[in-house]
């Protein structure tokens, strides 16, 4: 093929791809303005701004509570811990599962710790830390790590598991250095693996976050829904609630969303 004519292809697809990412993010916002509106029509129905607020009112809110600067204060302090947390989890969960899903006698043997810890509570994990640890941000990190690493250790197992013998094998008739088969060989099945792990990840390490914020922090969109509900404010309790969903949907749509994309593109070449 002329190279003139892989141009042209590259550009066509280049088009398509745009167009597609153009019609999936019309989609998204004509779907989260229907959420919208349910949201509206179930508080017009229950007609008690009280106990389920509307958008007409949390909206107003969650804008004043933004421009005071408290609410990105929260926010940051969240999103800090969601980072640390996600990190820490990631790494050691994805060396875990590649070596179980390659090293069947170490999979053996670490698989009843693996079952155990991921019917553990994430409560139970939580209290443990901070009576062992103490209220602070290093058993805020640990136990939020915990409670993820085992679902990052599974799920990179199964990925390890599927990996294609026969390239493995031509990598080693080739005499391929151990980088050159981490980089050509392992990381390109792993990837869209690890992609999916990254992004249910973080949809469940903000989850805990918020209950060990909850529980046992001064600071964080979990400690304002727990001094909220405390005064029975159900319309801050949206306001927060809704602020760092709001984040999540963007570091979804914005980041985990295109390198889960570019992560299985390689798949569909």
């Amino acid at each position: 093929m002329a190279l003139s004519d892989k141009s042209s292809v590259a550009g066509g697809l280049d088009v398509v791809t745009a167009s597609r990412s153009l019609s999936d993010g019309m989609v998204r916002v004509l779907s989260l303005s229907g959420l919208l509106i349910f949201w509206w029509a179930l508080a017009w129905l229950k007609s008690d701004p009280i106990v389920l607020p509307g958008p007409q009112i949390v909206l107003p809110r969650l804008g004043a509570e933004a421009l005071s600067g408290v609410l990105w204060t929260h926010l940051g302090a969240t999103l800090w811990r969601v980072a640390l947390a996600f990190l820490a989890a990631m790494s050691l969960g994805l060396v875990l599962g590649i070596l179980m899903g390659l090293m069947p006698r170490l999979n053996r043997w670490l698989d009843p710790w693996l079952v155990f810890f991921l019917n553990l509570p994430a409560l139970v994990v939580i209290v443990l830390c901070f009576l062992w640890i103490g209220l602070n941000e290093t058993a805020a990190i640990v136990a939020v790590a915990i409670n993820k690493i085992p679902l990052v250790t599974a799920m990179m197992r199964e990925g390890a598991r599927a990996l294609n013998g026969p390239l493995a094998d031509m990598a080693q008739v080739f005499g391929m250095s151990h980088m050159a088969r981490l980089r050509h060989i392992l990381l390109p099945q792993l990837a869209p693996h690890l992609a999916s792990t990254a992004r249910s990840g973080l949809s469940l390490i903000w989850k805990i976050v918020l209950v060990v914020e909850f529980l046992g922090r001064g600071q964080g969109v979990g400690f304002k829904i727990h001094l909220y509900f405390q005064m029975f404010d159900v319309t801050m309790v949206m306001v927060y609630a809704l602020s760092f969903i709001a984040v999540m949907l963007a570091i979804e749509t914005l980041i985990l969303q295109p390198l889960e994309a570019r992560a299985r593109r390689w798949r569909d070449a």
